[in-house]
């Protein structure tokens, strides 16, 4: 039977002092413990928890007897749901309390947060009358809060987002019914006017190409003319502290996993290479409630103590972004971050991204981190996926975000001010590129995206099925997310502004119409083999003459943007040059994942099209994540330099544009990776070919 004791009150004796004088604490502890405090925005009992300086029931009876309490025995003493749903089970999460029972006038409450329960006491008295508290360790409150409410939490999860940004109310019938009005449409022009319809996909398909073109072509000169490292704010306080930061914050990253039987062990380890203080680190392993494969896994691996599993109970829909809101409520950081199952992250990237945020102003809502392959020469499909993010990642969001145009998150290597990710209610759980419509609700609300300069290593999913199936999944959460937004035109351009709702319309309708009408702009190859095409002869000779002209122009952009951007990756990518030529092939497979993302919109929304890691998951010594890239890029020079050499075949006036492209006139001598910027995983990719670019990776899980 828990006691009832009354509030306590100021002064207290310093839970350190007690516990050495219970013999649970050695004074040496204590003033390691004590300095760790002075410089780290932690808790004294999770410093000593964290470095195995005392055990969690030693912890617990010493600051029942600090504030005069008793300690909650959870496992015997199960609380009342109706005193539970009079504050909600996300405000007991939020607070780390438990109502548990009424006796006579009076609620007791459990408290894993002692030092804030009289910040409370005034919220609480307004529910509840009367209240005393009782103490409970946080993972015992969790776990007693799931028996209780687990069902409330998990349909929480599934609608935390507005239902007007949500596509949770997706009628599928409803699209499917416009879907065939539009296919009926187009069939009765087909048949009335099929020259007409075919003139209109082509101008279509071609405008979206030249203007893609531009963009990209602005996207890379605006980052590599302008590029430069954003001074700290004038106002951010330096005191003492690692870099500046007063005290280091406490960093949640929240790992979502599902059917990993063999990733356990590897994860730890690769997350146990992280710098960041212990106490200060909170891992969060989401698993599906039925996946008994990541269970018995994790089971199998032991944890260390700033790496725990978190259960995900069944639900409507089995998604990411589902399991992430689920799980959002049991982080205990200020900075929440998301990794996939089988990343390597750079180990001092908590690092930079504590002092990122300390020194950024703080309408800057979320980090970006750079993706990069560990296993990017297992097959020519890994190293065009490598050529694909060196040149999304490091030339053109980076550029993208300069012309201040919305650029959607990623699904990894992500970072939140967590107030700002609760303000906004987290991810859509229905939405299968959750990332994609998360940045552009955060510009909706006025929140900016920057790119922190380190590099997380992870898998290329280097299989050509799996690569469409995953390619798919992302397209169609695109196809929604446009459609989304897109309810209320208006509010989306008031919201924005004009400039970036027009971004978002090419980023997001001109890539997909490139995706959708790719077979149209290939079948123009027909002409320069001598073949007979629908439109010889309907149009004017010239007309031909510029197209061809313009399928060229957009060729050498890439090309050139691609040469640019591995060289900008290091000396291990430079190797990728000649494969850049493999494109032509590996870009098709898009298309074909457009259109199985098409036919799944229209009959299964909501499923998630899994992809399997673990299959390629060996990080040689020269791709370790503890090589993070440079600061800069080599200079602009050294890059013509060296790209030369290395194409021994290239004729010379190919060779000549090639000098000029990677050196031009008045370029600085520096191309600097910015460090904040909105570089992100999983935005549309620019289709700047008749064989269109895909849409840049987004969550590979």
């Amino acid at each position: 039977m828990t006691a009832i004791f009354p509030l306590p009150t100021p002064p207290r004796r310093p839970l350190g002092p007690l516990m050495c004088d219970l013999g649970t604490l050695s004074a040496g502890d204590l003033a390691k413990a004590s300095a760790l405090q002075a410089r780290q925005d932690a808790r004294f009992g999770d410093i000593l928890l964290a470095h195995d300086m005392v055990s969690e029931p030693e912890l617990y009876h010493a600051i029942a007897l600090q504030y005069g309490v008793q300690v909650a025995d959870l496992n015997h003493c199960a609380p009342d749901s109706q005193l539970i749903d009079r504050i909600g089970a996300q405000f007991c999460l939020r607070h780390a309390i438990l109502p548990l029972r009424r006796a006579g006038s009076v609620v007791i409450i459990a408290c894993a947060r002692p030092e804030t329960f009289a910040s409370l006491a005034p919220e609480l008295r307004a529910a509840f009358g009367p209240v005393r508290m009782a103490v409970a360790a946080e993972s015992d409150l969790h776990a007693a809060l799931l028996r209780a409410r687990k069902r409330m939490l998990a349909e929480g999860a599934e609608s935390c987002v507005a239902l007007h940004e949500s596509c949770r109310d997706w009628r599928a019938e409803r699209f499917r019914h416009y879907a065939m009005a539009a296919m009926l449409g187009a069939i009765i022009v087909l048949l009335l006017a099929p020259m007409l319809l075919l003139y209109g996909l082509v101008f279509w398909a071609v405008l979206t190409l030249a203007l893609n073109a531009a963009l990209k072509t602005a996207a890379a000169v605006a980052q590599t003319r302008w590029a430069r490292p954003d001074a700290p704010r004038p106002d951010a306080p330096r005191a003492h502290g690692t870099k500046g930061l007063r005290k280091l914050p406490m960093i949640s990253i929240m790992v979502p996993l599902f059917h990993e039987q063999d990733i356990a062990s590897k994860l730890v380890k690769r997350l146990g290479a992280l710098s960041y203080p212990r106490e200060l680190l909170d891992i969060c392993l989401v698993v599906e409630e039925d996946d008994l494969i990541t269970q018995n896994a994790i089971a199998a691996t032991q944890l260390p103590r700033w790496m725990r599993q978190i259960i995900v109970p069944y639900g409507t829909v089995k998604t990411k972004p589902r399991a992430l809101n689920f799980a959002l409520g049991f982080c205990r950081g200020t900075i929440v971050g998301v990794y996939d199952a089988e990343d390597a992250p750079a180990p001092d990237q908590l690092h930079k991204i504590a002092r990122r945020f300390h020194d950024a102003p703080q309408n800057v809502a979320c980090l970006q981190g750079v993706l990069d392959f560990y296993n990017a020469r297992t097959n020519w499909l890994a190293r065009c996926f490598t050529i694909e993010y060196a040149t999304w990642f490091r030339l053109i969001l980076p550029g993208l975000e300069r012309l201040g145009l919305v650029v959607p998150l990623g699904g990894t290597t992500l970072f939140f001010r967590r107030h700002v990710l609760e303000e906004l209610g987290g991810w859509d759980a229905h939405n299968v590129t959750e990332d994609a419509d998360l940045g552009i609700r955060l510009a909706r609300h006025g929140y900016k995206t920057e790119l922190i300069h380190t590099i997380t290593q992870e898998e290329a999913n280097c299989r050509a099925w799996p690569w469409v199936k995953q390619r798919s999944r992302w397209l169609k959460g695109y196809m929604m997310t446009w459609v989304v937004h897109m309810r209320a035109p208006r509010v989306l351009w008031r919201d924005l502004g004009a400039w970036r709702f027009l971004g978002v319309q090419l980023l997001f309708l001109g890539t997909l119409s490139q995706f959708l009408l790719a077979p149209l702009l290939w079948s123009f190859w027909l002409l320069p083999l001598g073949l007979w095409h629908p439109l010889r002869g309907m149009l004017p000779d010239m007309m031909f003459i510029v197209i061809g002209a313009l399928f060229v122009a957009c060729e050498l952009v890439n090309i050139c943007t691609a040469l640019l951007a591995i060289s900008g990756a290091g000396p291990r990518h430079r190797r990728l040059w000649p494969w850049i030529a493999c494109l032509q092939v590996y870009f098709p497979l898009a298309a074909l994942a457009a259109y199985k993302g098409l036919m799944e919109l229209l009959t299964r929304p909501f499923y998630w099209d899994k992809t399997q890691h673990g299959l390629h998951d060996e990080m040689p010594d020269e791709t370790s994540a503890a090589g993070s890239a440079p600061n800069a890029q080599p200079a602009t020079a050294a890059l013509a330099a060296a790209a030369l050499p290395a194409l021994p075949d290239v004729p010379a006036f190919a060779r000549g544009v090639l000098r000029f492209t990677l050196a031009p006139p008045n370029l600085p001598e520096r191309i600097s990776t910015p460090e904040p910027s909105s570089l992100r995983r999983g935005a549309p990719m620019l289709c700047f070919r008749h064989l269109p670019i895909p849409i840049a990776p987004a969550a590979s899980g």
